[in-house]
């Protein structure tokens, strides 16, 4: 994966605000969403073997979108394997460099961390709102957005990418990520003029596309 979306944007996986993380916070589950304690505390003192290390891994992809209700428990051990690696960009990071579904999380995670920085610069607000003026929305974002375009309008792009996720419909989640990074990467080359943050988004969702696009073919 590409250094700058993976590690310059996310570093508030484990505590995104409050409107990131709404489908997690409806319910609160199972006390520990399957993160093994024996293998996490393992993990945490280099014990563990690479094809464990793989399923700690996929465990931790499992639970990760599960945000606000994941129980203090549950939290606790993703605290613990996020502290191993260095903080939470390190983890995001070591899921990445795991294939099949550990990659898929730490890409689609990467997108929904630059759409909610996104959402607060006005240049790229003016932007989207000018690309939806000019072409309707794609497909796999139809009905997904109000009518308007403002600063909300990211957030509820990852807000609908989030909620997928929680209710596991990863391969939904993907899609519209890749719709999602499509059009915003068109929306930035139509700008005339386009800002600094419009020029660093079309950069950025370039490379998360492809990125996305390569781990859930192979996810």
């Amino acid at each position: 994966m590409h250094d700058k979306p993976l590690s310059k944007f996310v570093g508030r996986l484990l505590h995104r605000r409050p409107g990131a993380s709404r489908p997690a916070q409806e319910r609160v589950g199972p006390d520990t969403y399957g993160l093994d304690e024996e293998k996490v505390l393992r993990f945490a003192e280099d014990g563990l073997d690479p094809e464990e290390e793989n399923r700690l891994a996929e465990e931790v992809a499992e639970v990760l979108p599960l945000g606000w209700s994941l129980s203090p428990r549950a939290k606790e051990r993703l605290y613990t394997v996020s502290s191993h690696l260095g903080g939470e960009p390190q983890l995001l990071a070591w899921l990445d460099r795991h294939p099949g579904l550990p990659r898929l999380i730490a890409r689609l995670t990467a997108l929904t961390g630059n759409l909610d920085r996104y959402s607060d610069d006005p240049s790229v607000v003016e932007a989207l709102r000018a690309a939806r003026a000019a072409e309707p929305l794609p497909a796999a974002l139809d009905g997904t957005l109000p009518p308007g375009t403002d600063e909300e309008t990211l957030s509820d792009i990852a807000y609908r990418i989030d909620k997928l996720l929680f209710e596991q419909h990863t391969e939904d989640a993907a899609r519209v990520a890749l719709a999602t990074t499509d059009w915003l990467r068109a929306a930035a080359r139509r700008a005339s003029p386009a800002s600094p943050a419009v020029e660093e988004m079309a950069e950025f969702m370039g490379h998360l596309h492809e990125d996305i696009r390569q781990a859930d073919a192979a996810a």
